[in-house]
């Protein structure tokens, strides 16, 4: 099932109709990156014309979320994410929600893409984004 059709199927958060509860793990994982960090790849996955799925702003933490295939759990040592799967929820806007606070979904295809994991740790490894890593979090 594509991101598109569980967000519409899931949840409000405490009644809330703009935000969902969101699962992880049925079909597809969540990899989460400190925002700065994710931009610099998002915009490097965008330029190489590799497809990319869901991608999420979570303003309030400043992260980005991207929904890629499961399986990828033990390939992201050394980089500043975090892999989300089975048994996690994710608190998501609904599709048209998107504001200067809260956020809201940067790429959101209509089918049921996902992001590459092996282009997104490409991504993750550029040179730039990597400077960058050494910079903020070292």
């Amino acid at each position: 099932m594509s991101v598109r059709d569980a967000l519409r199927r899931a949840p409000m958060v405490a009644d809330v109709p703009a935000l969902r509860l969101l699962r992880v793990g049925d079909g597809w994982d969540v990899l989460r990156t400190p925002a700065d960090i994710g931009l610099l790849a998002l915009a490097h996955l965008r330029t190489s014309g590799v497809k990319i799925g869901p991608v999420l702003y979570d303003g309030p933490n400043d992260r980005l979320y991207y929904a890629i295939g499961t399986g990828t759990a033990d390939t992201w040592e050394g980089l500043p994410v975090r892999h989300l799967s089975s048994d996690t929820w994710l608190v998501a806007p609904s599709l048209e929600q998107i504001d200067d606070w809260f956020g809201g979904w940067y790429e959101l295809p209509h089918d049921d893409t996902l992001t590459d994991a092996d282009a997104l740790r490409a991504a993750l490894r550029h040179p730039y984004v990597s400077a960058a890593v050494r910079k903020v979090y070292r």
